[in-house]
């Protein structure tokens, strides 16, 4: 025993080595196979908080439709892009994932490269699809498209699906943008039967069809309706009736000689005043001073959103509502707009530019402008209204149909009693403003050619002016040119109808009141001062 003893030795004797060395042999918890296990067990967690923080920040950028990129991503940039700015201050703020990124993390496995980029943010798109197309199901839906073009001017195609959820709550989704080689309904078509076939869609099921005013989406003959029309009778189409109000106001405008005309100046008075900083600074500046100089004198009150600063819209093209704005912005606005003209007459550097400014001013100043002006603000104004409304979600079949209807009878109503109404909102304007108000009593020249612009003719009622019937009031605007290009002849047919309305020769005009003709998007009309 005694030998064991000596044999076994102290603590750190060559015996008591080789035993705990065995011991440790037996115990798979300190085996090679399971230190690796541990260590890979490390790694991926490391892995998936640094995934985790990674996909977080992709998809705060998604929704918020921020950029990824940045011109310069090197690590001695000030700005490397959306996405690694808010990789690095995200992992900041936390120390779990300060402890795997950046410089704590593999260099060939950081997963803040373009490419995993790209990835993460693909990986989100199709999980959220995927959780759209579960939530069709099987029902039916709606199809809504649109083309757009990208920064690269590519051609693309948006596609919105609409449908009744397990709730019984309507949801619209967008579900993809498709690049499309061109805009032709057959190539549209062919897109839409691609991205169907990819998400599992039957066209069978779709139930209705809504696309813009393009004749390639709605043709009745060859347009993407049309064509999907042939396969499934079902799916009806419906035109956006907030973009088919567009279209018509559209429509209306470019008619009319009088109001496309009025339109070139407004927007030549919007570009020329602001065109550069200085101008829209003197813009505001003046019109600052007319407002402390109202506010002296007692005309205007001020309040919480009163009288704040502001300056010319810029009318946009697709979207006629903004017209509108930028119309109540020039009335408003209507002396400030002058002087800042009266300013570039005056300092510009060009001759253009002073021609031009002088050119508008006395545009301004021109009574037919001003009518054109109150006008179409009126209109507008109704037809704005309108647009706001059908625009919101929550509106139907039924009330958009209520709702145009009555905005028809709001224009019906405007058309039979609204010319003193419009008349005697444009004479005090123009007297407030100090621009030669019109005669309505005068007699006016027709302009075309030297024959026949020297004849003046008159329209007048053949009976006491107190008994004009309503429907020859019936407003039609007046336009002291006239018709512009179109004969007189043309005017006297259309009012032949009207009952004991007879044109004149120019010998016989005394002891009449004279009626002025004009032109308007509504057809032809007369409108009479009463004696």
């Amino acid at each position: 025993m005694e030998r064991f003893n000596k044999h076994i030795g102290a603590v750190n004797s060559c015996h008591n080595d080789a035993r705990i060395q065995f011991e440790s042999f037996q115990d798979q918890r300190h085996s090679v196979s399971n230190v690796l296990r541990s260590c890979g067990r490390e790694i991926d967690i490391a892995y998936r908080t640094r995934l985790t923080a990674a996909l977080d920040v992709t998809r705060f950028l998604l929704k918020q439709g921020l950029a990824f990129r940045g011109n310069d991503e090197s690590t001695s940039s000030s700005n490397r892009g959306n996405f690694l700015e808010l990789f690095e201050w995200y992992s900041q703020r936390n120390t779990e994932i300060f402890e795997v990124v950046n410089q704590n993390a593999p260099a060939n496995n950081q997963l803040t490269s373009p490419m995993i980029q790209k990835d993460l943010a693909h990986a989100c798109a199709s999980e959220i699809t995927s959780v759209i197309i579960n939530d069709i199901g099987d029902n039916y839906f709606s199809l809504i498209v649109d083309e757009s073009r990208d920064s690269s001017v590519k051609e693309q195609m948006g596609v919105v699906l609409r449908y009744v959820n397990k709730e019984g709550r309507v949801i619209e989704r967008f579900l993809a943008i498709v690049h499309v080689s061109d805009t032709t309904s057959l190539c549209l078509k062919d897109a839409i039967d691609s991205l169907f076939a990819q998400h599992g869609l039957s066209l069978s099921k779709l139930r209705g069809q809504g696309y813009d005013g393009a004749s390639n989406m709605r043709g009745e003959f060859n347009g993407l309706k049309a064509l999907i029309l042939q396969e499934n009778p079902y799916a009806m189409y419906i035109h956006c009736f907030a973009h088919q109000l567009q279209l018509v106001i559209v429509a209306v405008a470019k008619g009319n000689i009088i109001v496309s005309e009025f339109f070139v100046y407004v927007s030549m008075i919007v570009n020329l005043t602001g065109v550069s900083c200085k101008r829209r600074d003197q813009l505001r500046q003046i019109e600052h001073d007319k407002i402390v100089t109202l506010l002296d004198s007692g005309d205007i009150i001020s309040g919480k959103g009163k009288n704040q600063e502001t300056s010319l819209a810029r009318p946009g093209d697709t979207r006629w509502g903004s017209h509108y704005l930028t119309l109540l912005r020039l009335s408003s606005m209507w002396a400030s707009v002058i002087g800042i003209l009266g300013n570039i007459q005056d300092d510009a550097t060009t001759s253009d530019n002073r021609g031009m400014a002088r050119g508008l001013i006395d545009r301004m100043n021109d009574y037919e402008f001003v009518f054109a002006l109150h006008l179409m603000k009126y209109l507008l104004g109704i037809t704005n209204d309108l647009s706001l409304v059908l625009q919101q979600r929550d509106q139907n079949i039924v009330q958009a149909m209520s709702l145009i209807d009555t905005m028809k009878s709001q224009l019906q109503d405007f058309r039979e009693e609204g010319w003193q109404i419009i008349l005697d909102e444009v004479n005090n304007f123009c007297e407030l403003n100090m621009i030669p108000v019109i005669d309505m009593e005068d007699s006016i020249a027709i302009r075309g050619n030297a024959r026949r612009s020297r004849r003046v003719y008159h329209i007048r009622w053949h009976g006491p002016a107190k008994s004009i019937p309503k429907a020859s009031r019936d407003l039609l605007w007046y336009n002291r040119k006239v018709v512009a290009g179109v004969g007189m002849e043309a005017v006297a047919k259309n009012l032949e109808d009207q009952p004991k309305l007879k044109i004149s020769s120019p010998k016989e005009v005394a002891g009449y009141p004279v009626m002025e003709i004009a032109r308007s998007g509504f057809g032809w009309r007369s409108s009479m001062e009463e004696a």
